[in-house]
């Protein structure tokens, strides 16, 4: 069976926007961008995992929530969605915006041109590669020992790795709210029809998912 490249759970806004401009520590997704509001579909499922009091919603929004990590055996994802510095690393104790459980539980391969040494979390172990997107996948295909690999974003990552042609599967999800302005994944999903396939379902949270798979 084919490993895929997945993209799960991302979510944008309506006219969108993935992410503001400036991240920072105190603003993890940069100027303008409430992850409350962006993510508030999957913040009320059952199956959120930052949950701390039982109930939340079941459903459509709670199947893509639990899904996460159904099948996954490796993560990409860019130096941004890592953390905030740029450049050389000039703080090695930094290790990510989840402390000391990251939510991953497989290898995670972080894009950088200043790579540096490997280190474990929990059951989390981050590599720190400089490479192609064709080249960093072959080794996270390794890594996930025929299972699936996700490509966690951000959004500059995503791009990159539809630009290369790399994406089996992209799972959307456009929420009612509008930005204006930062990084765009698009300016309509109808840019990725002639490579994909589209679904496109709406959730009783207002919330819509757009389901990709290749032609």
């Amino acid at each position: 069976m084919d490993q895929l490249l997945r993209v799960q759970n991302f979510t944008i806004s309506s006219d969108g926007v993935a992410a503001g401009e400036d991240q920072s520590l105190e603003r993890p997704f940069g100027h303008a961008v409430d992850p409350a509001r962006l993510f508030a579909w999957a913040g009320a499922t059952a199956s959120w995992p930052n949950r701390t009091e039982p109930g939340g919603s079941r459903g459509l929004d709670d199947y893509f929530a639990r899904d996460f990590g159904n099948n996954i055996g490796a993560e990409i994802m860019g130096r941004n969605k890592f953390g905030p510095q740029r450049g050389p690393w000039h703080d090695h104790e930094w290790r990510g915006w989840w402390g000391d459980e990251p939510p991953f539980h497989t290898p995670v391969f972080v894009l950088t041109h200043h790579p540096r040494p490997s280190f474990t979390l929990s059951d989390t172990t981050f590599h720190f590669v400089d490479g192609e997107p064709a080249a960093v996948l072959a080794q996270a295909r390794q890594a996930a020992q025929g299972k699936d690999v996700r490509l966690g974003g951000g959004v500059t990552t995503v791009r990159e790795f539809l630009d290369a042609d790399l994406v089996d599967t992209l799972h959307v999800v456009v929420t009612p709210v509008k930005l204006g302005s930062g990084l765009r994944l698009w300016d309509s999903p109808e840019e990725l029809l002639d490579r994909f396939h589209l679904e496109v379902v709406p959730s009783p949270s207002g919330v819509t998912h757009h389901l990709f798979w290749r032609r």
